[in-house]
């Protein structure tokens, strides 16, 4: 068995691992409601177990990016399935972090969740170990990309924790319109999550029913040489059903799904490159598939999310959860300082000549360096606290991920080579 094997196989344990530490977690949390004998030492033991394997798994995480390390000859962040996983990686090393320094067993019910949607939302990009463009050869990728990433896996750990102090303190039956107000963008923040899982659900059910649909996409060129336009015939593939097809093209092959054999419109003209239609129909299908796995939820707990996972948390001082999420803040913040804008810039200088070029993913990188720089400001100056400082650290992270995500499946730009395939 060679490195690339090895690497699978860890990533894969890692996964379960982190699967069954979620697990672990929950019954820590809920098991002590309903064991009438020592409810405390219910928690302590089951919190042991929970850190234990989450511990276990995050030392599989580890093996799988050494063992890819080591067989493709750099750090394994140079595409979108290689970063998301790096990713994964980091925010349970920062919960590990901010849970020996706090203790708080509740942390895992949240944190897990939201590192086994990163590993399934890489697990769809292309896993093939591909040689590095050769504006990534550089010892700038090791140290922009891996810090950037460790950055934003501490604001992820404040995104957690605030997103738990909103459940925590949000009434959510209040009737008075600032009280409805606040629920619906409680229960907007989990949709837009859910909405996650609604991509990683069509994708993956789709690639198993081996759904494919082609298109003919005519690019005309002109010729310097002779001064004539020639047309070229590019082929796009499909593995969602085409809900929007490829500017100026023909279907070539189209599996029928649910009757639809061929594209209910074209992407517009103003969105540009081969991939842009399919792009767009990726978006529609997360957020119609994420709709339907909201609304099953909805019917099966009878009641908004909010409310369904609000009692969880009556326990916990919503205090000790402003303060994780500040202090998990201020660690990242610097960190992703240097990584996403600082070497950012530097190697940005080295490869293109040019320290700012107004990329979509340089910009967007400086809107959330913005944010959390406003969001500090406020928290240290304003006494921004408690709920306001809460919904500040979630809104970032929602930044964060259309970072990461959004400008990768929506604009095109020099970093598209992040393996939006």
């Amino acid at each position: 068995m060679n490195f690339l094997e090895i690497s699978r196989v860890a990533f894969m344990s890692a996964f379960l691992l982190y699967c069954a530490a979620f697990i672990c977690y929950v019954v820590a949390v809920t098991g002590k409601t309903w064991r009438n004998r020592d409810p405390e030492r219910h928690e302590a033991k089951w919190g042991r177990i929970s850190f234990t394997v989450s511990s276990l798994g995050l030392l599989s995480h580890l093996v799988y990016c050494g063992t890819r390390w080591a067989y493709s000859g750099h750090v394994p962040v140079s595409n979108m399935y290689e970063f998301m996983s790096f990713l994964s990686m980091m925010i349970m090393v920062a919960f590990t972090v901010v849970f020996i320094i706090y203790r708080k067993i509740l942390l895992g019910v949240f944190a897990l969740p939201l590192a086994i949607l990163i590993m399934a939302y890489a697990a769809v990009f292309p896993q093939d170990v591909q040689p590095l463009i050769p504006s990534l050869r550089s010892i700038w990728l090791y140290i922009h990309v891996t810090l950037a990433a460790t950055g934003e896996s501490f604001f992820a750990v404040g995104f957690i924790a605030g997103l738990m102090y909103l459940l925590r303190a949000v009434d959510f039956s209040a009737t008075d319109r600032p009280g409805r107000r606040q629920k619906w963008w409680v229960e907007f923040t989990l949709f837009s999550i859910i909405i996650v899982m609604g991509f990683i659900v069509s994708v993956f059910a789709f690639r198993a029913a081996g759904y494919e649909a082609v298109f003919v996409q005519n690019q005309t060129t002109i010729d310097s040489q002779v001064e004539q336009d020639s047309t070229i015939e590019d082929k796009v593939i499909y593995n969602l059903p085409p809900i929007v097809g490829p500017h100026q093209s023909e279907p070539e092959q189209i599996q029928p799904f649910l009757g639809m054999t061929k594209p209910i419109f074209d992407a517009p003209s103003w969105m540009r490159g081969d991939t842009a239609g399919r792009k767009l129909n990726t978006v529609i299908w997360a957020i119609l598939t994420g709709t339907v796995l909201y609304l099953l939820l909805r019917l099966i707990l009878r009641k908004s999310l909010g409310s369904a996972l609000s009692p969880a948390l009556r326990a916990i001082d919503p205090d000790d959860l402003d303060e994780i999420s500040y202090r998990a803040i201020a660690i990242g913040f610097p960190i992703f300082t240097l990584g996403a804008l600082v070497f950012a810039m530097i190697w940005a200088q080295q490869a293109w000549g040019r320290f700012w070029g107004w990329d979509p993913k340089e910009v967007w990188a400086l809107i959330t360096w913005l944010f959390y720089s406003a969001y500090l400001h406020l928290r240290l100056s304003r006494g921004f606290q408690g709920r306001k400082a809460s919904w500040l650290a979630v809104l970032g992270f929602l930044v964060v991920m259309f970072t990461l995500v959004g400008v990768n499946l929506i604009i095109a730009g020099l970093h598209s080579y992040a393996g939006t395939d």
